[in-house]
């Protein structure tokens, strides 16, 4: 779970490094919307490992 954790905080760094860039350059408006896509896969997983650990 933490592994989880720690990819969702990396992805979220990239998110917040681009968005300062999204109003001047479209490709970093690509890779917001691309990251955006990977932290809710990577949340769900997160979210279902936590619950799993809740129930031990």
């Amino acid at each position: 779970m933490k592994k989880l954790a720690n990819q969702l905080a990396e992805l979220c760094g990239a998110v917040i490094a681009d968005i300062e860039k999204v109003e001047t350059n479209k490709a970093a408006a690509a890779r917001v919307r691309k990251a955006t896509l990977e932290i809710a896969k990577v949340g769900k997983e997160f979210r279902k490992a936590s619950i799993a650990a809740a129930k031990k």
